[in-house]
């Protein structure tokens, strides 16, 4: 009769749960918590260089053709005029652009303590906007396995 032993297991297993319950608060041990839930992953959090460089290129992608956006950087008395954002890894950005004397400058900065001056201007007809060239590196190829002899 494997029915009726399965009856009084589950009765003898009801049994002892119900004493240990009795006998616990008796004693005063505080209640077994009910197993935690599996904790839940984490929301991946963006990283604040890919929010700016997000913002940049949302200002830019709602221009109209006869509207450019200017993006400065200020680095005390400096004021330079970005034209180009190398993102060598998402925590660093080289900015590169000109200064009030038209020379090339490049600034190599964290990410997190960039600050962005964003405007958008209109062009003067017959002129070509200037937009805002962000970079990235290219993604490498997985490395070749070496043959073997």
């Amino acid at each position: 009769m494997a029915l009726g032993e399965f009856g009084r297991a589950l009765t003898g297993q009801a049994l002892d749960s119900a004493k240990n319950s009795v006998l616990d608060a008796i004693k005063g041990e505080p209640a077994k918590k009910p197993a935690a839930p599996a904790a839940l992953p984490a929301p991946a959090q963006e990283s604040i260089g890919g929010i700016i460089l997000a913002q940049i290129q949302a200002m830019q992608k709602s221009l109209k053709e006869d509207q450019e956006l200017v993006v400065q950087f200020r680095s005390g008395e400096e004021m330079l005029r970005i034209v180009e954002i190398f993102v060598p890894s998402p925590q660093v950005f080289v900015l590169a652009g000109n200064d009030g004397q038209q020379r090339l400058t490049r600034i190599v900065a964290p990410a997190a303590t960039v600050q962005l001056i964003c405007k958008v201007l209109r062009i003067t007809p017959g002129t070509t906007p200037v937009r805002l060239k962000i970079m990235t590196p290219a993604p490498r190829p997985p490395a070749a396995e070496p043959a073997q002899k």
